[in-house]
């Protein structure tokens, strides 16, 4: 039996997850005991899982305990795919906090109260946030709310500073992973933030509060009363602020790129489109990375048949768009990500465990490469033995397209430097490709001189 403590729960003293030959368990201490019996018996536990808000699991016999400090053994059913808040489009981070919001109004009516409000106890399932922490619940106690910094730091501070300042200012969620500190959030956001009351209360003043109370005015603000009826009104002036951040997605180039059909005649993307399906209908994954997905025409294609699908990109615009269309048509089977795949998320936090970097989360059973290789082959001057080997290990079977220098995509590429690149060929792609992997099938795209292999990973399978 081979068991391993996750290193992404360590720090909470109400529990830790571990798994059991790949299962996974959460163990709830007896420090938790109080809390755990008042999360179930309130009511708060199934009205939760029910409004698909929770998520759902089972407890399970004793004797999976890892120490003697166990009150119960749980089993949470198990994320398809763990994401990260920096990898989530604007309107994925402004839903999750929204959707934090909704959790706590629906605790404070069950007598209690989040006591965590991170960002990373949130995940999408089936296109939807739902909180994956169980134990985040404490018994409301007319005290301020102990989550109220922590969800300003994960949520309406980074969310302020992408509508504001800059769309990429999610990334600072990788960079601390406590969430944005709010004296930074402060001298970044413009002046004109200070005169938006949602904004001035909860990141200016907050920050200016929380360097007053820094040493032993601290104690005295939080042993305050705080009535129910002022954390509603906290919580719904915190709702109120986010609703009001907005972003627009730009027309950027990537995120318009399928609405202008660039490079595409019609019947071309119909065929292209057409050649994936076969090549999904031949290998039926079980899930599917689209790496370069834009806005997800091709994702779909998978998802659409009930695959599991990631939809990665680097451009936030596309995501963004990509996301929206996931809300609109209610898909369950696809999770847009922001990725920029030459510089993906890595392993970060304590000891590199807490969260995982793109490829740990890998191998995924089948990758979409569509209109990349390219990309990262003469804009990025990566070579194509190496993408060969990085495809190896990130999926057993792969689906990719190699569009020839004469394409008029290439040959834009190529108009602001020097084509230093002789050994970008199709002979080239070829052969460094079949040092890993079996091409099944080759298909040219019709109008155009563009291919679309299928391939098997000779190392996985």
């Amino acid at each position: 039996m081979v068991r391993n403590k996750l290193s992404a729960s360590f720090r909470d003293p109400s529990g830790f997850l571990f798994s059991i030959d790949g299962a996974l368990y959460r163990q709830i201490n007896k420090k938790y005991q109080e809390d755990y019996d008042l999360f179930l018996k309130s009511g708060l536990y199934e009205k939760l899982v029910s409004d698909g808000l929770l998520i759902r699991h089972e407890e399970v016999d004793l004797k999976y305990a890892q120490t003697q400090e166990a009150y119960k053994i749980i089993r949470p059913e198990k994320i398809p795919f763990i994401s990260y808040p920096y990898e989530w489009c604007f309107s994925q981070l402004k839903n999750a906090a929204l959707t934090t919001l909704k959790i706590q109004r629906i605790a404070l009516e069950h007598g209690m109260s989040l006591k965590d409000a991170s960002a990373f106890n949130i995940q999408f399932v089936q296109g939807k946030p739902i909180l994956i922490d169980t134990l985040s619940f404490a018994k409301f106690d007319e005290r301020p709310w102990v989550a109220y910094r922590q969800f300003c730091q994960h949520f309406l501070a980074p969310l302020s500073l992408m509508s504001y300042v800059d769309i990429s200012f999610n990334k600072l969620l990788q960079l601390y992973i406590d969430g944005v500190p709010l004296d930074l959030a402060s001298r970044l956001l413009p002046i004109r933030t200070r005169f938006k009351p949602p904004l001035l209360m909860h990141i200016h003043l907050h920050a200016a509060s929380q360097k007053r109370y820094a040493d032993k005015g601290l104690k005295k603000e939080i042993t305050r009363k705080f009535s129910m009826r002022s954390f509603l009104g906290l919580v719904g002036s915190l709702d109120g602020a986010i609703k009001n951040l907005k972003w627009q997605p730009k027309g950027t180039e990537w995120a318009d790129y399928y609405a202008g059909n660039l490079n595409y005649l019609p019947a071309s993307l119909r065929h292209k489109a057409n050649l994936v399906d076969e090549f999904l209908e031949i290998l039926k994954p079980k899930n599917v990375w689209d790496l370069g997905a834009n806005t997800g025409f091709f994702s779909r294609i998978a998802s659409d048949k009930g695959i599991k699908t990631i939809s990665f990109d680097i451009d936030p615009a596309a995501v963004e768009i990509n996301y929206k269309t996931t809300v609109e048509r209610k898909e369950r089977n696809l999770l847009p990500l922001l990725i920029d795949l030459t510089n993906p998320s890595p392993a970060i936090g304590w000891e590199n465990k807490e969260r995982n970097s793109f490829l740990n989360r890998g191998p995924t059973d089948t990758a979409l490469a569509l209109a990349l290789v390219h990309h990262l082959a003469i804009s990025n001057n990566l070579p194509l033995a190496e993408l060969a080997e990085f495809f190896s290990h990130i999926c057993n079977h792969l689906i990719i397209e190699f569009v020839p220098k004469e394409d008029s995509q290439v040959q834009r590429l190529l108009s602001s430097r020097e084509d230093i690149f002789a050994s970008y060929t199709k002979e080239n792609f070829e052969k460094e490709f079949k040092n890993f992997f079996t091409v099944k099938k080759a298909s040219e795209i019709k109008n155009s001189k563009r291919v679309l292999y299928l391939m098997v990973n000779k190392r996985r399978l």
